[in-house]
């Protein structure tokens, strides 16, 4: 049986990586990132880890690229680790239904972001790590907890990235701005989106990222060490938010059509999650119009439903 499932995941993925050679419409490259606009168009990458370990890659798998807003994934991560719930007292767990980088909802709502995966939350979320460090050593300790969750020492930051962003990130500059007048934020500004822009220029590959994202899909564990990244129940309300707030105001879309915990970046790349079956990451740098990657949604939707993986049944 677990023969003739790896042959079916391998031509699954061989025939994915086929079909998306040929899309004539990829979307838009995130041309206003000057660095992302350089990316080649026609890249693709895929690789699915399964519970087993078994690796299946295709396309551009192992060449790396900005993976942007995921990096949220990680960053909530430690910073749960460090705060635990009280972090839900200022920043939200609802769907936005707005565009990532959106100001209307922060009036509104006293500062507080509605997720933590939009922008504004966070922002808010690295204000948590910075809080007992340098910006540095802040830095250094999210760099270093995605090397360990994918055993891989190389994984580094693209300078060059984080410093096209910190360049033409005004309007982030208005959202913490914005959270520091109502006391959300702690930190000097300057300090946190610093920080901020070097762990969205963080660099990986599809096979670095399915890595990293193993606990999330083996119910917190890292299955290379077997120890506990998290606790059970923390990976299942990480996998909850990454469903209903991972892909901005197309998270709904996302789950309806692939059914699976996701966290997209504007990179082109998705993180996906089949708990108790695989961690997948797909790359496609052309974006859809709210700034998802266009066929890596398709990507997935295809390999959630060939391989009967969706959270919602086959």
């Amino acid at each position: 049986m677990a023969g003739r499932d790896v042959t079916k995941l391998e031509k699954v993925v061989k025939e994915i990586v086929d079909d998306m050679r040929h899309m004539p419409d990829r979307g838009m490259v995130a041309a206003y990132i000057p660095e992302l606009a350089r990316v080649n168009p026609k890249s693709f990458g895929i690789a699915v880890i399964e519970s087993d370990g078994n690796t299946v890659v295709g396309g551009d798998a192992d060449v790396p690229f900005s993976i942007q807003s995921i990096s949220k994934v990680f960053t909530l991560t430690l910073a749960l680790g460090k705060v635990g719930n009280r972090l839900w007292a200022r920043v939200g767990r609802e769907p936005s239904g707005s565009p990532f980088n959106s100001i209307v909802q922060l009036e509104r709502e006293q500062g507080i972001p509605r997720n933590p995966f939009i922008n504004a939350g966070a922002i808010a979320v690295t204000d948590v790590i910075l809080s007992s460090h340098l910006p540095r050593e802040a830095l250094g300790e999210i760099l270093r907890f995605m090397q360990f969750l994918a055993d891989d020492s190389s994984i580094m930051i693209d300078h060059e990235v984080a410093a096209s962003e910190h360049r033409t990130g005004f309007r982030n500059a208005a959202l913490a701005n914005y959270m520091k007048s109502f006391g959300i934020l702690d930190n000097p500004v300057d300090f946190i989106l610093g920080v901020y822009f070097h762990h969205c220029a963080i660099a990986m590959s599809c096979r670095q990222l399915a890595l990293a994202g193993r606990f999330l899909a083996q119910f917190g564990s890292n299955p290379s060490t077997g120890y506990a990244v998290v606790q059970p129940e923390r990976a299942r309300r990480i996998n909850a938010l990454m469903l209903t707030c991972g892909h901005y105001d197309g998270s709904g879309e996302f789950a309806y059509r692939v059914g699976l915990p996701g966290k997209s970046g504007v990179g082109g790349g998705i993180m996906a999650v089949a708990p108790g079956k695989a961690s997948i990451a797909v790359w496609s740098p052309g974006l859809d119009a709210v700034g998802n990657s266009q066929l890596g949604q398709i990507a997935l939707e295809r390999l959630a439903k060939e391989m009967g993986w969706s959270i919602f049944g086959a």
